[in-house]
């Protein structure tokens, strides 16, 4: 116990010596307080000070409306007034080939419109939909709809590419118009687009627009006070919709389902024929080798259609492809240099086919197939054996 005692004053006098020689410290360098110390506020040049300074100081003379703000400068104005109207007025001086627009639009666009203007996933297409207007769910894209030349170089030029907008220049904007009029067919592989032959373009569905009067002509609509309750003595279906996926009633359905049972009964001899024919006329061809060009087919599905109903989009069908001459069906707009070669009596034999798949652009300069070709031999092959299989 004596032994503790000793330690515990041993420490309490160490620290007794310690507080007297920091209070001697203190009393010979620290600079004592002030009466009143100083405020944040009182330091002018301090941020706290000069952010209460602009609170409490009286607003000056301003000429924006209540007080508040300035007329935008012309410069301003200038910076973000790019609307680029239909007659194409306020259009920059430049100019741009649909060559240098392929080039742009594939490093820049293709991700999201693919490499024809077709379109990716859900991302817009720009090319094709041509007569597709009239239909019950049209395709609307540049070609086929938009009535202004002057809407697509804007909103290229304003807001493209994504995550990048205004980052192209006018002469780059001016080429990639240019590639994609000819995705649409509406300019030939040489053309260059400038401000000086803007107007020339001719949109398909320029007239396709009317002005919007309704203000005006059903102004009187607007005036009357709605009746908002017993409007009718009685209310009737006076007509069906037209969209085809409408659950019909139940005794419709009954009648279509007989119907239908009816139609195919009677058809089932008229196609039995055929089809013995048509197996008979497909039994040359390599089983095999049709299955795998139907797998590497799905690299062209988005510009080609193939079987029953196949229509033209940004390329044409190919049915009855093989033996056909090159650029041979009347419906369907060829490149220049495609045409000039079926004009001259080529067809599409299995050698000419297999040069084209391998090297489009090679094959066949100018023309508007922009797809780089398939590399592998098996590929080709197999792509030339599924076509033959739909030309029969």
């Amino acid at each position: 116990m004596s032994k503790s005692l000793n330690l515990y004053a041993v420490a309490i006098v160490g620290v007794g010596v310690t507080l007297v020689g920091a209070a001697n410290f203190a009393d010979r360098f620290v600079t004592p307080l002030p009466a009143e110390a100083p405020k944040m506020t009182d330091a002018p040049n301090s941020v706290y000070g000069m952010l209460i300074a602009a609170a409490n100081a009286k607003p000056g003379p301003s000429e924006g409306p209540m007080g508040i703000g300035r007329k935008a400068l012309p410069e301003e104005i200038a910076a973000w007034d790019l609307e680029i109207s239909p007659n194409a007025s306020e259009l920059p001086a430049g100019s741009g080939s649909v060559a240098d627009g392929e080039m742009l639009f594939s490093n820049a666009c293709a991700v999201c419109h693919g490499e024809f203007a077709e379109g990716v996933d859900n991302w817009p297409k720009l090319s094709g939909g041509d007569g597709t207007l009239a239909d019950e769910d049209p395709l609307k894209t540049v070609g086929s709809y938009w009535p202004y030349l002057s809407t697509a170089w804007d909103y290229v030029h304003r807001s493209m590419p994504y995550g990048g907008a205004q980052t192209l220049s006018v002469d780059d904007t001016y080429a990639i118009t240019a590639y994609i009029l000819y995705s649409n067919y509406l300019v030939e592989d040489d053309f260059v687009l400038s401000n000086e032959n803007f107007l020339e373009v001719e949109m398909p569905n320029a007239d396709g627009f009317i002005v919007d009067d309704r203000e005006e002509t059903e102004a009187h609509f607007w005036d009357v006070e709605p009746c908002m309750e017993n409007c009718k003595d009685s209310v009737e279906i006076t007509m069906r919709a037209a969209v085809l996926d409408v659950t019909p009633e139940e005794a419709d359905a009954e009648e279509e389902a007989a119907a239908a049972k009816v139609e195919l009964a009677a058809a089932e001899p008229a196609t039995a024929e055929p089809a013995v024919e048509a197996a008979v006329q497909t039994a040359a061809l390599n089983a095999d080798l049709v299955a795998d060009g139907e797998k590497v087919f799905r690299k062209c599905q988005a510009c080609h259609m193939v079987g029953d109903g196949a229509k033209n989009r940004v390329g044409p069908h190919l049915n009855d492809v093989m033996g056909r001459a090159i650029g041979g069906l009347d419906d369907f707009k060829y490149s220049k240099v495609l045409a000039e070669m079926g004009e001259a009596g080529t067809t599409w034999t299995e050698a000419e086919m297999i040069a084209f798949l391998a090297d489009p652009k090679g094959y066949a300069k100018g023309t508007k197939m922009s797809f780089a070709g398939l590399r592998k031999e098996d590929d080709q092959a197999a792509i030339v054996e599924y076509l033959k299989s739909y030309s029969q």
